[in-house]
């Protein structure tokens, strides 16, 4: 379903990014970002599950800055790579590969973004400072709860666990207390519940969010 294609960002930079296109017209365009594990098999699987629903679903290779073509799996082995490549992509220049990817997909129409953990963080920041977002969802990003002076531009929905044994989930309540502006969801989860190739993984948790998902963006991208 899904091909590699070429972004120019503003700064010249050039990046990789998975593609995956509707059967039909497309109702709108999605960007996927990224783990710290690249776009690797699970975020290109996201990334055809919105396609699958009738997005134009790109994901840029925010790593092609340090090393392109990184990816990553799951493995305890795996991560000491996958953690270092976080000192060396900033997200200010991160955020102008997903501008591009915003302007990519925007030839579908209306734009939403979904990240998780490092790109969850992103997807946060994007919806706050990128114009062309009609929505935004943020998957167990704590890097969210560093950052709540940012007010998102676009609807913005969140999903943390609550056994997420890298983000306090009593920081998570006190923030989700502090906006109820915006649809916080609380799981009965661990980091990473939403990815297949995990031990974390959990299905109806991931079901739902990904159901609130799914309409979250049938509702703003229309």
């Amino acid at each position: 379903m899904g091909e590699t294609v070429r972004l120019t960002a503003e700064d010249g930079f050039v990046c990789d990014a998975y593609v995956a296109r509707p059967a039909g017209v497309a109702r709108g365009g999605i960007v996927v970002v990224q783990e710290i594990f690249g776009v690797n098999p699970h975020i290109r699987s996201v990334a055809d599950r919105y396609a699958a629903m009738g997005y134009l679903a790109v994901a840029p290779a925010l790593f092609d800055r340090a090393e392109p073509g990184f990816q990553s799996g799951y493995q305890p082995e795996d991560m000491p790579r996958a953690y270092a490549m976080i000192g060396k992509v900033a997200s200010g220049p991160a955020l102008l590969d997903i501008a591009a990817a915003v302007a990519f997909a925007g030839a579908a129409g209306k734009v939403g973004v979904v990240g998780f953990c490092w790109g969850g963080t992103l997807a946060w920041t994007a919806a706050a400072g990128l114009p062309g977002l009609s929505a935004a969802v943020g998957y167990y990003g704590g890097g969210v709860l560093g950052l709540t002076d940012l007010h998102p531009n676009c609807p913005t929905m969140l999903h943390f666990g609550a056994k997420d044994g890298h983000i306090p989930v009593d920081k998570v309540r006190a923030f989700a207390a502090a906006r109820p502006e915006l649809p916080i969801y609380i799981y009965d989860a661990d980091h990473g519940f939403n990815c297949d190739a995990r031990g974390s993984y959990d299905a109806a948790s991931a079901k739902l969010a990904q159901d609130r998902s799914f309409a979250h963006f049938a509702t703003f991208l229309a």
